[in-house]
């Protein structure tokens, strides 16, 4: 007879945890792992990273998931190793080879070229082999259907780029880029370039908007912490609001605000706010300023700012 399976006990948990996810791992299954260890109700991401990616994955927990879209919009910073030669099906070393050609001599001359002729703005195809849908289907469900369809060029910008070989035929692409940049496709355009084609062998994404690879932690670190220690390790919900404008209300303002209410106070006109409420200090959600007004935009509930300032009612575990 088989044993009873235990039922995980969920509790409101809040914040960003910067995960460091795998390799051969999907960002939602990632997701899936640190929400059962966190033990938390509600959770997302901030953008996915193919499973052969490893590196900065932010994943937001309860009211860090109000304003994970925002996230979307960051820089990216990659280091990935091409494979000079060779070219695959998906660009990347899962791919069928489709082509192969000799590696020529590559002076640092034609490097500093190809590196200077990449960086700033430009248009890209998004590739076959990605998540991005049309008519409701991803791309690389026609990719694995056979079925090549139209997709139009996107503006994109690579903010800087270097490139230095590695080894044999091994080419080291560093590049700070803008949200929907595809690594794989810059990866095969600069072979193209050096004039013999290429496929990413790795990639590593080391550094997404203000979060870096260095302050994260991997599915196995978070296991091995004892469980009253691993809610500890995330971030604060407003680690996600880093370019926001802080504006901080009495309480009278801050109960009106969370009604969404209009707060009038003089305040110069931003797009971006981060609005806290005083005595204790706590995030309240985020707004717009607009005429001197304060225009609420995203809210937390009172229910999810009680939690994180702990002082909600005891739960039962």
């Amino acid at each position: 007879m088989n044993a009873p399976r235990t039922r995980v006990q969920r509790r409101p948990v809040h914040g960003v945890l910067l995960l460091d996810k795998p390799l051969e791992m999907s960002s939602n299954d990632a997701l899936q792992k640190a929400k059962w260890l966190l033990r938390a109700e509600k959770a997302g991401h901030t953008g996915t990273l193919d499973p052969m990616a490893t590196g900065v994955l932010p994943l937001c927990f309860g009211a860090a998931t109000k304003f994970s879209q925002l996230h979307l919009d960051a820089d990216k910073t990659y280091e990935a190793v091409a494979r000079l030669g060779v070219r695959t099906a998906t660009g990347d070393s899962e791919g069928e080879v489709i082509e192969q050609r000799d590696v020529p001599v590559l002076p640092p001359e034609l490097l500093a070229q190809v590196q200077a002729r990449f960086t700033g703005a430009a248009t890209q195809v998004p590739p076959m082999h990605s998540a991005l849908k049309k008519d409701g289907r991803a791309l690389y469900e026609y990719a694995r259907a056979g079925i090549e369809v139209e997709r139009e060029p996107r503006p994109v910008t690579v903010f800087a780029l270097q490139l230095s070989l590695v080894g044999p035929g091994l080419l080291r692409i560093l590049a700070k880029v803008s949200k929907g940049t595809y690594i794989r496709t810059l990866g095969e355009d600069i072979g193209q370039a050096l004039g013999c084609g290429a496929h990413l062998a790795s990639l590593r994404r080391i550094a997404t908007g203000p979060f870096g690879v260095d302050q994260c932690l991997t599915l196995a670190e978070l296991e091995a912490l004892p469980e009253s220690e691993r809610q500890a390790r995330l971030l604060p919900v407003e680690s996600l609001l880093p370019g926001h404008t802080s504006v901080t209300l009495g309480a009278e303002d801050a109960g009106r605000f969370l009604s969404g209410l209009r707060r009038r106070g003089g305040w110069p006109d931003a797009s971006q706010v981060a609005v806290f409420g005083d005595a204790p200090r706590a995030l309240l959600g985020t707004a717009h300023v607009q005429a001197g007004e304060l225009i609420p935009s995203r809210l937390l509930s009172p229910i999810e700012i009680q939690q994180i300032l702990g002082v909600a009612e005891p739960e039962n575990v």
